[in-house]
């Protein structure tokens, strides 16, 4: 076993609830963006499950990328939703997902712009779910958490909302009501436009020798960064001008 698939079976077997993190050992932890996705490519050979989505923004100020795949048995729908309890709180991140209604095969000249948003079927209201696992290690390395896919424990897709609206969605003034409590928050896309992030990532993955398959979702970052709310309580999301939907979170 080389020390990529070492780190990607130290990484899966972090993705549970209540496990004991600790940093990758220095020898196989990551030292830049290539490797950390080497590590991924590890960890989607030894999960047995397809990819079922990815997470992406582009590429940040000093030249560092957030990428990382979305397994499929951790992608949820419907009136309820499972995840790992976290600091006692089931944690999320509001976004928006862009599903593909075709394959977009790997190609050493990537997809246009064009090619792109021609590829994208639907768009839906979508919650990233997030376990911190470094929060006892806030000295781990960037890489070691873009390898880990930087908090995701899975996503959860909501109902469709309108293409044409959620491209130009830079603002959206959104809600969690609960019985307990209702937060509002004014959100702000991190890449101001949501599509971006898409348009890019397969662009650049492609030419890596990444595959895309039909219905694949990408989520392109946060309009609030986490929310915290209360698991068993009917939660009702709402994102002003494109829709809302209710759902009941569970401790998995």
């Amino acid at each position: 076993m080389n020390n990529n698939q070492q780190a990607a079976q130290q990484l899966l077997k972090n993705r549970q609830a209540g496990a004991v993190i600790t940093p990758l050992p220095a020898e196989i932890s990551p030292k830049n963006c290539e490797q950390a996705f080497q590590i991924q490519e590890e960890m989607i050979a030894l999960h047995g499950e397809e990819v079922a989505g990815w997470k992406c923004l582009l590429p940040l100020d000093n030249g560092n990328i957030i990428a990382a795949p979305i397994f499929a048995n951790t992608l949820q729908t419907g009136e309820q939703c499972a995840l790992f309890k976290d600091g006692g709180k089931a944690r999320v991140e509001p976004e928006i997902a862009f599903v593909l209604g075709k394959d977009l095969p790997a190609r050493a000249e990537g997809y246009s712009e064009a090619e792109v948003d021609a590829s994208i079927k639907s768009c839906h209201m979508a919650l990233e779910l997030m376990q911190e696992r470094y929060r006892e290690h806030p000295d781990a390395s960037f890489f070691e958490k873009l390898a880990d896919g930087m908090l995701n424990q899975g996503l959860f897709l909501g109902p469709e909302i309108d293409k044409s609206k959620t491209y130009s969605a830079s603002k959206i003034n959104i809600t969690f009501d609960q019985h307990s409590a209702k937060q509002e928050m004014q959100g702000s896309h991190p890449n101001e436009l949501p599509y971006k992030p898409v348009q890019w990532m397969i662009n650049f993955m492609s030419k890596r020798g990444v595959s895309f398959k039909a219905g694949e979702a990408f989520i392109t970052g946060s309009y609030n960064g986490i929310v915290e709310v209360d698991f068993n309580q009917l939660t009702e999301i709402s994102y002003q001008g494109l829709g809302s939907y209710s759902v009941t979170f569970k401790e998995s």
